[in-house]
């Protein structure tokens, strides 16, 4: 499957209960992009990520990764292309110990343990977490965790990273250390995130979903620069480019 392109055509979603939560979605990713999903609570942006491995399915419209369909028969290849990283870890991490965790998808595609064991190693290399191989997940504080849930998926050596909030709930250290591990992905990644100061720091393009629409994208610095945008969809700019209190300053 050519991994270089996400392609959303015309896509509704709603749920069970009639709510819903995409609404005529177009959108194109290409190979190597960097893409934040930004918008209130309940704008549509983890239904929308959810539609990228097949999580969910559209209502209507298509979506595709590398041009193949997005749909029940194509599932195990598109979710072997795009690895996604919940917004609670703990929905991923379920093994006895890390090593189970980050094998667990590998193991379960027919690899050989041999080839298992060095999937494991390279996925925690790649975290910076190798020392962490026989812990329990559960002992593990919350950036642990997140950094062990992006190992369990870069360990099928996906073409597409895709995360919803990856930096919810972490302390300012660990906070730290994923933007550090995200920015040196080469992967094209896709994040949903309210937090908008890692955004314009780890991302180079900005879609703004509104009520389950998308109402802008594009450059990040133009996207989180453009005050009366991100205020019309009940977003504030980051810290970094709000003006200074005290001088009248931007920030620098």
């Amino acid at each position: 499957m050519s991994h270089h392109i996400v392609e959303v055509d015309n896509v509704f979603f709603k749920y069970p209960d009639g709510t819903s939560a995409l609404r005529g979605v177009d959108l194109e990713i290409t190979h190597g992009e960097s893409v934040a999903l930004i918008g209130e609570n309940g704008a549509g942006k983890s239904t929308l990520l959810m539609q990228f491995n097949g999580s969910l399915l559209p209502t209507s419209g298509e979506v595709r990764i590398g041009h193949a369909l997005v749909r029940g028969k194509t599932l195990p290849e598109i979710r072997r292309t795009v690895g996604m990283v919940f917004q609670n870890s703990d929905d991923q991490l379920f093994m006895p110990t890390v090593e189970d965790d980050v094998g667990f998808g590998p193991f379960n595609l027919g690899f050989s343990g041999e080839e298992v064991a060095r999937k494991v190693d390279l996925a925690l290399e790649d975290v910076g977490l190798p020392e962490l191989k026989r812990r329990s997940p559960h002992h593990l504080s919350g950036g642990e965790k997140k950094r062990i849930a992006i190992a369990t998926v870069l360990s099928m050596d996906p073409k597409i990273l895709v995360m919803d909030e990856p930096t919810l709930g972490l302390d300012p250290k660990s906070r730290r250390s994923l933007i550090g591990l995200l920015k040196s992905f080469s992967h094209t990644k896709i994040l949903a995130s309210h937090d908008l100061d890692m955004v314009a720091e780890v991302c180079d393009r900005v879609v703004v979903i509104f009520d389950g629409v998308i109402e802008a994208d594009g450059p990040v610095g133009k996207i989180l620069g453009d005050e009366a945008l991100l205020k019309r969809c009940s977003l504030e700019p980051p810290s970094g480019m709000r003006n200074c209190p005290f001088c009248g300053g931007v920030k620098s």
